[in-house]
């Protein structure tokens, strides 16, 4: 494990997600939100984990890029595929996109690849995780699909529901080692490699 100077390096989360950034508040520690501008269209044919560790590792180098030279920074990226008999689901968007969605992984098991990048610039190495959580679905009817869309607006969720809220009653089990991956960043893993890092994780409170 590095030691640290009395200053430890930076810490950016490279995301536009305001779900991460209050995932990442829960820690105590201080860090910077930089926007990665990267395209996240899937590749013909990629494997939906595949798809959400290249994001992952895309978003944390294209802010590491942009680092002064030298600066030492450790830069967390983060992707979330879900998938079901193979076929990827992204950010709906729209309300009707999104009822489809539901209707499709009602009464189905979905998989939520939350894949995570901690980069370090002082090394340019980087560690990487695939958080997997299984969420079975109720088979719910179309009305309540959409009463549930109308009271959340969850567009901008992959699967179209938001487990840290009403969209828990959409859910009959999830199975994951880390609650918070299905969320959007898998806290656990992430700990568990700021550690690794030497991010002086406790000592900061």
């Amino acid at each position: 494990m590095p030691d640290f100077p009395k200053r430890p390096p930076r810490l950016i989360l490279a995301s536009s997600s305001p779900y991460r950034r209050e995932l990442l508040d829960r820690l105590r520690i201080p860090f910077d939100v930089v926007v990665p501008a990267i395209d996240e269209t899937p590749h013909v044919g990629e494997l939906p984990e595949a798809t959400a560790l290249r994001l992952a590792q895309a978003k944390a180098q294209a802010v590491a890029n942009g680092l002064a030279t030298g600066e030492p920074a450790l830069v967390i990226g983060s992707d979330q595929v879900a998938t079901y008999d193979g076929h990827q689901i992204g950010k709906p968007g729209t309300h009707e996109k999104a009822l489809a969605q539901l209707q499709a992984m009602r009464g189905r098991e979905v998989l939520f690849h939350s894949a995570l990048c901690l980069f370090d610039s002082r090394s340019a190495t980087a560690q990487i995780a695939d958080v997997i959580t299984r969420v079975r679905f109720r088979d719910l009817p179309d009305a309540s699909l959409d009463a549930y869309l109308r009271a959340e607006t969850p567009y901008d969720c992959a699967g179209s529901a938001k487990a840290e809220g009403l969209g828990v009653a959409l859910l009959e089990a999830i199975e994951s080692d880390d609650p918070t991956a299905l969320i959007g960043l898998p806290l656990i893993a992430l700990t568990r490699m700021l550690l690794a890092a030497g991010y002086p994780l406790l000592e900061a409170q």
